[in-house]
């Protein structure tokens, strides 16, 4: 089969959306599919994988950490994509890559699916604070509702997710597919070189957040907790991964709350084993964001045998509802702070849940749900031959 996948965003950005198209694109590339991705050009030099298309791109005033392709010269390539016959165009984000991925199916004929990835609703509002809260949600809602009805299936990667999206209004199929991990290439991670590096004291208590620093992580939340997690073990250190918008601010937060010299940021690492030790220099890997539509950076934890610390809500519910691995928390600031002191007072607690979690994280491979992906493919090219026309999905007017 072969596969044209279009993203406003894919690495060099760091996120969980390139995370899931580079796992997908892997496995479905080492069963002998093609799949030709079109993403922005970031101007980091070239790519490894002769098989992504760097578009042009602009940057967004609001997070200049993202890009936007620009559509125009997307679609200059129309010439070049049906020379090759694509079997189907597979959108990843509802930006400029939904848009130019609808017109290039209109142009082709190719049926066309989406991932829906982000919920929207729940943290549009920290980009657009001068405008109500309930407008901007609204104005989500809607958005979605449009976008996905106009596919030929949606997927998400997660039950809370599709419950959402129907909610919405949604009647296209929508279909359950998370990312799945690749356990075989998660090398061990070690602690000791993580902290040899960082500096950080043998035996210290340490806590661990990856992901990116954005107002909707609910990463103030964790310094709370932290606060009241010193009192017990004044010498807990917090370590946050990753970049982002709220990086100053939550900055700030750390200096009122006097938590200097309990957290630690330490920006964006390599996906490998920089990123490995990170993950295993915790006692356990602590999560409170509410917005996740699957939370991918548990199973990562999980899979190197790191104990989570997480609510459980949308995506992160799916992982966590089998109780393996995690203590699941409410969220409320004195529930998170005893769950982590249970942790890092109990080690044999803590070994239990860290082989308990590796032995879980297996359940969630990259491969059987890729055959998932597959099947989903296959049912939506069969749905396309049966109608019996060229034309896949109305062409979207505006923008």
């Amino acid at each position: 089969m072969k596969i044209l996948m279009i993203s406003d965003v894919y690495f060099p950005r760091v996120n969980g959306v390139s995370t899931s198209i580079a796992t997908f694109r892997k496995v479905l590339v080492a069963h002998g599919h093609e799949v030709c991705l079109v993403a922005p050009d970031y101007g980091k030099g070239a790519d490894v994988d002769g098989d992504i298309l760097r578009i042009p791109s602009r940057y967004l005033v609001l997070d200049p950490e993202d890009r936007m392709l620009r559509a125009r010269r997307l679609l200059e390539f129309e010439v070049h994509f049906r020379r090759r016959a694509f079997d189907l165009v597979h959108i990843q984000t509802p930006f400029i890559a939904h848009r130019a991925g609808l017109e290039l199916a209109r142009r082709l004929g190719l049926p066309v699916v989406e991932t829906y990835h982000t919920y929207f609703e729940e943290y549009l509002f920290h980009y657009v604070p001068f405008l109500p809260r309930s407008m901007m949600r609204a104005a989500a809602r809607w958005f979605t509702r449009r976008q996905c009805n106009r596919m030929d299936a949606v997927i998400v990667p997660s039950n809370p997710m599709r419950e959402v999206l129907l909610g919405y209004g949604v009647t296209v199929p929508v279909s359950v597919i998370p990312t799945g991990i690749e356990t075989k290439v998660m090398q061990e991670g070690s602690r000791e070189r993580f902290c040899d590096v960082h500096a950080i004291r043998p035996g210290r208590p340490v806590l661990v957040h990856i992901g990116r620093i954005a107002h909707e992580k609910n990463i103030g939340f964790l310094l709370e907790v932290l606060r009241e997690v010193r009192k017990g073990f004044p010498d807990v250190l917090l370590v946050i991964a990753g970049e982002g918008p709220a990086r100053q601010s939550l900055l700030r937060r750390t200096a009122e709350l006097d938590l200097q010299r309990n957290v630690r940021f330490i920006g964006y690492l390599t996906r490998g084993p920089e990123l490995w030790d990170c993950f295993c220099a915790g006692d356990a890997f602590v999560f409170a964001s509410s917005t996740e539509t699957q939370g991918l950076v548990l199973l990562e934890a999980m899979a190197l045998g790191v104990p989570v610390v997480s609510t459980a809500r949308m995506g992160t519910r799916d992982i966590l509802d089998a109780g393996k691995g995690a203590l699941v928390s409410e969220e409320t600031i004195a529930d998170f702070t005893e769950k982590v002191i249970q942790i890092l007072s109990d080690r044999r607690l803590q070994s239990r849940l860290g082989s308990e979690a590796r032995d879980y994280a297996r359940e969630w491979s990259a491969e059987r749900n890729t055959d998932r992906l597959l099947d989903l493919y296959n049912a939506t090219l069969a749905r396309h031959a049966r109608r019996g026309t060229a034309v896949a999905v109305p062409a979207e007017s505006g923008g």
